[in-house]
């Protein structure tokens, strides 16, 4: 039995609103349904409360850092692969070494659905594969 909704449901945090939902028409139209949170503690909320395939998640963010925020769902969800995006392509090694992959947000149009398929098609194992740090 894979470990995956057969709803993929994808959480995106990040203060942005306009990220937010560009993330959201980037990936609905690829059949996603998509949470948003505005706020690292709405992120966390949701993603304690809803099964989810996968999580997006800016690194800068005013209450807490995305490395904070990927350290705790990764305690509470420890299957659920984490993208880590960021204008800022000098993301501490520590934050990377805690998600999954990380995409620059310059790259997002050409680089982040690959790395969605590849962690939604059912294969996690390979999804080390697609680490894209810039």
């Amino acid at each position: 039995m894979s470990s995956y909704p057969s709803c993929k449901t994808i959480l995106c945090i990040d203060d942005d609103n306009g990220v937010l939902s560009y993330h959201r028409a980037l990936l609905e139209r690829r059949g996603f349904e998509v949470l948003t949170a505005a706020s690292a503690q709405q992120g966390l909320q949701i993603a304690a409360a809803c099964a989810v395939v996968a999580v997006i998640l800016d690194y800068h963010m005013p209450e807490m850092n995305g490395h904070e925020v990927a350290t705790a769902i990764k305690r509470l969800k420890p299957q659920v692969p984490i993208v880590m995006v960021s204008s800022d392509d000098a993301i501490p090694e520590q934050a990377l070494n805690v998600v999954d992959a990380f995409v620059s947000k310059n790259d997002t149009p050409s680089r982040l659905l690959p790395v969605i398929a590849r962690i939604c098609g059912g294969n996690p194992s390979g999804f080390q594969e697609t680490r894209i740090t810039a």
